[in-house]
């Protein structure tokens, strides 16, 4: 299971196109750690995943019952602006993280969870600049 996430910064990328990707230390309950780099779009896709697994979870029915956090929502901006949006959106990322695997077990280690912060072969060897 997952112990603590942490979100470190962020990193700029060119390849395929250019994006801002944060990079994340995963702390492991067996001890392991790793460093792996998500999309701000990966976790807009977790949280719709997470809604419509949990509606009640996600206050669907009664938003009092709402234990899933809130994502800073998409901002639309200007093309020089994207690494401050980056900057800006890191320490809400990095709060949503530690309130997910802060929730009940059922939620916090869920497949979708599990599998949003395992390690993927492109975290190994991220593209160099």
């Amino acid at each position: 299971s997952i112990a603590e996430v942490k979100v470190l910064d962020v990193q700029k990328r060119r390849i395929p196109n250019k994006h801002y990707v944060y990079i994340i230390k995963v702390s492991w309950s067996n001890g392991a750690t790793e460093v792996i780099y998500r999309r701000y779009s990966k976790f807009f896709d977790l949280q719709m995943q997470m809604l419509d697994k949990f509606p009640m979870e996600g206050g669907q029915k009664d938003p009092k019952q709402r234990i899933i956090p809130f994502l800073p929502g998409k901002i639309l901006f200007r093309r020089s602006h994207v690494r401050d949006v980056a900057v800006k959106r890191l320490i809400p990322i990095d709060e949503y993280c530690k309130a997910l695997i802060q929730l009940p077990p059922y939620i916090s280690q869920c497949e979708e969870v599990l599998q949003f912060f395992e390690t993927r072969p492109d975290d190994l060897t991220p593209p160099k600049e």
